[in-house]
């Protein structure tokens, strides 16, 4: 079972001006939720972790654009320090996967995934799927379901949020850097109609962002 970092649903934060936030969007958080530092070194474990499971194997990562962007990138920072700095070390190809599921501030039913003609470049390998967020899980549902048509030998799952929703399908990943409340969050590189991505911590979105963002 995965282990993770728990950010409870009475969880206070902390104050926006604790911390440097773009001046743009100061009036559209309620607060800073997990500082970027505790993303970082949160990150650097699930490395370490994702290194002693698969690490006699060559992998390839697979990025879930866009909002993984940031935490792929991050974490395969580390793997790679790893790799250069320990006994233990593993090949590493990348490649890149979109999955669009949300409208406005809603997830939808609909999983659109691009790119996934591709997928068949995966038979026989052994594929790390790194994500963003894990809320419902269908999404991951979905994609695990196109790519296991196209058999790998070994798919894993890393995310780093997993929230905590009464509308779960009950799917966990692998690896889960943090479990969170049921509330929209945004920053390192989770966005909310594309803005947002360019904040360093993760943040509760308030209400009258969600109007002043609405598309």
């Amino acid at each position: 079972m995965a282990t993770y970092l728990q950010i409870a649903d009475d969880e206070k934060g902390h104050e926006l001006d604790l911390f440097c936030v773009p001046r743009h969007y100061e009036n559209d958080l309620d607060k800073v939720i997990i500082p970027h530092g505790l993303i970082m070194d949160r990150t650097e474990r699930l490395a370490r972790d994702i290194i002693r499971d698969m690490g006699e194997h060559h992998i390839v990562a697979l990025c879930v654009l866009k909002g993984g962007y940031k935490f792929f990138a991050d974490l395969l920072d580390y793997i790679k320090a790893l790799n250069q700095n320990s006994d233990k070390s593993v090949p590493l190809t990348v490649d890149f996967i979109r999955v669009k599921s949300y409208c406005n501030d809603k997830s939808t039913n609909s999983v659109k995934v691009i790119g996934g003609d591709e997928l068949s470049n995966l038979s026989g390998k052994n594929v790390l799927i790194v994500e963003d967020i894990v809320e419902t899980g269908r999404t991951m549902q979905t994609l695990l379901s196109l790519l296991n048509d196209c058999h790998p030998k070994m798919v894993k799952v890393v995310s780093l949020l997993v929230k905590r929703t009464p509308r779960s399908s009950g799917y966990r990943p692998d690896y889960i850097g943090f479990e969170v409340p049921d509330a929209f969050l945004v920053g390192y590189a989770l966005d909310y109609n594309e803005y947002f991505r360019d904040l360093s911590h993760i943040c509760i979105l308030n209400d009258q962002a969600k109007e002043k963002y609405k598309v």
